[in-house]
C-alpha cells in the first residue's frame, strides 16, 4: 500500500493471537498504527471450511496518530442456510454503519487503546474475546423464590425498557407479595400476551410506530409512482432503506436493523424483480399476464396465478389477488360462501360414511376397488338390492349416502362454475386498467401492503418476547419447595394407602 493506502484482507482468526514471526509481524503492524480496524465475522460462512474468519482494516494515512483500534465482534449475526452460515442485510448494515461511524455498542463493538494491547497481559494479542466480552449476561436464578415463591423484583425491573414504554403496565402484571423485593403474578401465564396487547399503552404505541410507517410510505410514494423505462433500481432501494433506517433510529423497543431487514427481505424476494420489469418493459406492459412457462428438459414447471378453461397464465407484476381486492370484493365474497357450503357437504358426507363403514357396516358393501365409496359403487349396490322389502334399512342409507354425494357434488361445481366466471372477469380487467390504476395497485396494494405488513409484525415481536420472558419466570417460581413437599407427602401417602389394600408391607 502506497503512504495513504486502505486494504481489507479476509484471514482466519489465527493470526490474531500466534506467537513466533506471526507475533513480531502483529507487533510491528500495531506499533506502527497501521490496523485500522478489526471485524470478527460469523463461523461457517466459507466453502472448504467451518471455521470463522476476520476482516483485518489497514490504513496507513494519519497511521502514526492513530490511538486505538476498533474491534467489532460479528460472530452472532447471520442466519442458516442450508448447511452454511449467511450475513443478512442487517448484518452487513450493521457492521458498515458501526465500523464507519465507530460507534461503541455493548457486547458488539469497542475503540481498544494500543496502550491496552500492549500492556504486558495482553502483549499485543489481538484476539477479539481479550477485549469485546460478547456472552449474554447470566440469567440468574434466585433460591430464595425457589424456597418460599413469589418472583424476584429485580428480574422484573430487568425489564425497565418496557416499563419506561408501558408505565402502567407492570402493576396490571404484577403485585407485591408481602415479602419485600417480591412480587407474584396478577395474570395467568397463558393471558400475558393478551393482556399486554389488549392494554391501551400498547395501542399507544403500536399507532406511533404505524404512523412513521405512514410518513415515510407518503414520503416516497411520488419516487415509487415515477418509475420508468430507464430508472435505476439499485439507487431507489438505497433511497427508500437509507430512510427508513434513519426514521426507525430512536423508537424504543424496536431494532432499527430488524425493520430495515424486512424491507430488504421483501425487496430481495418480490419487489427487485417488479422494479427491474418495470424499468425493462413499462408499468402496462408489466403489468399483463403471460402464459406459464413448462419445460420439461430445463425442468422448470410454473404454479399458473390464473386459469381460463385450459390456458394457464402467470401475472408477475399484478397478481390475480391484488384485482379481486380492489374490484370484485362481492364477487369474492360469494366465492367464499359457496366454498364454505362446500367445505359444510364434504364434511357431512364424511362424517356420514365414516359412521357407517368398517366391519359390518351399512356401507361396506357400497365401495370400489380401493375402499372408497363412491357414487358409482352406491348406485351398484342399490340395483342389487332391488326392491325386497328386507333390506329397505340398508337401501334408506344408500339412498341417504347417494343424497349427499350428489349435494357435495353440486356444491363443488357451483364453487367451481363461480370461480370460472370471476376468473373471466378478472382476466377481462387486465386489458382495461390505466397506468395510473396499475400504479395504484402495485405500489400501495402491493408493495406499500406488504412492507407495512412486516414492520407491524416487528411490533408484534416486541409483546412475544416480554411475554415469553415474563411467562418464563412465572413457570420458573410457580412452584416453591415447601408446595414440592407437600404434594410428594400426599403422593407417597396415596400410595401407602394403595400398597397397605394390597396388603404389601413397606418400611
Amino acid at each position: 500500500l502506497k503512504s495513504t493506502g486502505k486494504g481489507a484482507i479476509i484471514l482466519p482468526h489465527g493470526v490474531l493471537f500466534r506467537g513466533n514471526k506471526e507475533a513480531d509481524i502483529r507487533r510491528e503492524l500495531v506499533r506502527r498504527g497501521y490496523i485500522k480496524g478489526i471485524i470478527g465475522l460469523p463461523p461457517n460462512l466459507f466453502y472448504g471450511t467451518g471455521i470463522p474468519a476476520c476482516i483485518i482494516v489497514i490504513d496507513k494515512e494519519n497511521a502514526h496518530a492513530r490511538k486505538g483500534i476498533f474491534m467489532i465482534d460479528a460472530s452472532k449475526g447471520f442466519m442458516k442456510d442450508g448447511n452454511k452460515n449467511r450475513l443478512r442485510e442487517q448484518d452487513i448494515r450493521k457492521i458498515v454503519d458501526v465500523f464507519t461511524h465507530q460507534i461503541e455498542l455493548p457486547r458488539y463493538s469497542r475503540m481498544v487503546p494500543i496502550s491496552e494491547i500492549a500492556d504486558p497481559k495482553n502483549d499485543y494479542n489481538l484476539n477479539i474475546p481479550r477485549y469485546i466480552d460478547s456472552s449474554e449476561p447470566e440469567d440468574m436464578h434466585d433460591l430464595n423464590a425457589h424456597l418460599n415463591g413469589g418472583i424476584p423484583n429485580r428480574d422484573i425491573d430487568a425489564l425497565g425498557a418496557y416499563w419506561k414504554i408501558f408505565p402502567t403496565l407492570r402493576d396490571e402484571l404484577f403485585q407485591e407479595n408481602g415479602r419485600p423485593g417480591y412480587s407474584d403474578p396478577r395474570v395467568e401465564a397463558q393471558q400475558v400476551k393478551q393482556t399486554i396487547v389488549d392494554h391501551p399503552e400498547f395501542s399507544t404505541y403500536a399507532d406511533s410506530v404505524k404512523d412513521i410507517f405512514v410518513v415515510w410510505r407518503d414520503a416516497h410514494k411520488p419516487l415509487l409512482m415515477s418509475i420508468g423505462v430507464g430508472s435505476n433500481p439499485k439507487q431507489i432501494i438505497s433511497t427508500i432503506s437509507e430512510d427508513l433506517l434513519q426514521r426507525f433510529e430512536d423508537i424504543p423497543l424496536l431494532d432499527k436493523y430488524d425493520v430495515y431487514q424486512r424491507l430488504m427481505d421483501y425487496w430481495n424476494e418480490t419487489m427487485q424483480d417488479d422494479l427491474y420489469l418495470i424499468v425493462s418493459e413499462g408499468w402496462r406492459d408489466a403489468a399483463q399476464p403471460r402464459a406459464v412457462i413448462e419445460d420439461k428438459e430445463r425442468k422448470i414447471k410454473e404454479s399458473p396465478d390464473l386459469t381460463i378453461g385450459r390456458k394457464k397464465y402467470k401475472m408477475d407484476l399484478l397478481p390475480p389477488v391484488l384485482i379481486i381486492a380492489r374490484y370484485f370484493t362481492a364477487e369474492e365474497s360469494n366465492l367464499q360462501e359457496l366454498q364454505v357450503k362446500a367445505d359444510e357437504a364434504t364434511q357431512a358426507l364424511e362424517a356420514f360414511i365414516e359412521e357407517r363403514t368398517g366391519d359390518e357396516g351399512v356401507l361396506e358393501d357400497a365401495t370400489n376397488d380401493n375402499g372408497k365409496v363412491t357414487k358409482g359403487a352406491v348406485k351398484q349396490r342399490l340395483r342389487e338390492l332391488g326392491s325386497d322389502p328386507e333390506l329397505a334399512d340398508e337401501r334408506k342409507v344408500l339412498e341417504q349416502c347417494l343424497q349427499l354425494i350428489e349435494l357435495e357434488s353440486a356444491a363443488k361445481k357451483a364453487v367451481k362454475d363461480t370461480q370460472a366466471k370471476l376468473n373471466k372477469k378478472v382476466m377481462a380487467k387486465y386489458a382495461e386498467l390505466t397506468e395510473e390504476e396499475i400504479k395504484t395497485l402495485v405500489v400501495e396494494d402491493k408493495w406499500f401492503a406488504s412492507i407495512g405488513a412486516a414492520v407491524e409484525s416487528e411490533v408484534q415481536r416486541v409483546t412475544q418476547r416480554l411475554a415469553a420472558r415474563i411467562k418464563e419466570l412465572q413457570e420458573r417460581y410457580a412452584e416453591p419447595l415447601p408446595q414440592i413437599e407437600q404434594e410428594v407427602e400426599e403422593c407417597a401417602a396415596k400410595v401407602e394407602d394403595h400398597l397397605k389394600r394390597m396388603g404389601v408391607q413397606w418400611g
